[in-house]
């Protein structure tokens, strides 16, 4: 129970590595808010679970990163730990990538993990310290082809999360990030449910499969728990050894 009667907000939580971040974290004692869009299943997902409490909101919408932390607060009387993890893809060359949709990935992958984090502070404080969690992606230090939105918010997140590390420590607060590498998820699932797609993924990594969300969730949970109390503005890779080689 290595989270006993420790508060937590993990968005992005209807499925794949929000949905399973949220379940462990609850199986080791936090009381969970899970975030998601309203119209995702997120209730379902979660049905059974007597320490998740379900909550709809578009994390990149105007007051929505205000009404999340006042929930978790109200329910559960404070707040521990900050999970950013729902996040958009995005596949465009830059020389056709629309604007709207440059600002649209923006918006979810960056400025909303900013607002949640600007607004969970506080609260933070208040607890005498906690953990900032954010979720980037490998490819926040590489890139392919049509990935600039999402490489360039992802790279933004890795930039935060160190600020956020140097100005938080002081007050017991550590903020660390996830480089998830090929996991096969709600936003993958489409691509490696291809043979071949999945099979060049697969070799491309040291362990020769996908992740599974459960690997990304047992990150987050060393990054939640007291196990890393030394440990801040870190990025932790969870590849399978993809990044080994160039």
């Amino acid at each position: 129970m290595r989270l006993q009667d420790k508060a937590a907000i993990v968005t992005g939580a209807a499925s794949g590595i929000g949905q399973a971040t949220a379940q462990l974290f609850a199986a080791e004692g936090a009381s969970v808010l899970a975030v998601d869009l309203p119209g995702s299943a997120i209730d379902s997902a979660h049905a059974g679970h007597e320490r998740i409490v379900p909550f709809t909101a578009d994390v990149a919408a105007d007051g929505s990163a205000e009404a999340i932390v006042a929930a978790a607060v109200e329910r559960f009387g404070g707040l521990d730990v900050l999970m950013n993890n729902a996040g958009v893809g995005s596949s465009a060359l830059v020389e056709v990538l629309p604007t709207e949709e440059w600002d649209r990935v923006m918006a979810v992958n960056l400025r909303a993990v900013f607002l949640l984090c600007r607004e969970a502070i506080p609260e933070l404080r208040k607890r005498g310290g906690g953990r900032i969690i954010n979720v980037a992606s490998v490819m926040a230090t590489r890139t392919d082809y049509g990935v600039a939105a999402y490489c360039a918010s992802k790279a933004g997140v890795a930039g935060l999360t160190h600020t956020l590390a140097l100005e938080l420590g002081k007050f017991g607060i550590t903020a660390n990030y996830i480089l998830p590498g090929p996991i096969y998820s709600g936003m993958t699932k489409q691509n490696f449910d291809q043979d071949y797609i999945r099979e060049v993924w697969e070799k491309k990594t040291a362990v020769r499969r996908l992740g599974q969300p459960i690997d990304i969730a047992r990150g987050a949970l060393f990054l939640a728990s007291d196990d890393s109390a030394y440990v801040t503005g870190h990025g932790l890779v969870i590849d399978g050894g993809l990044t080994l080689r160039t």
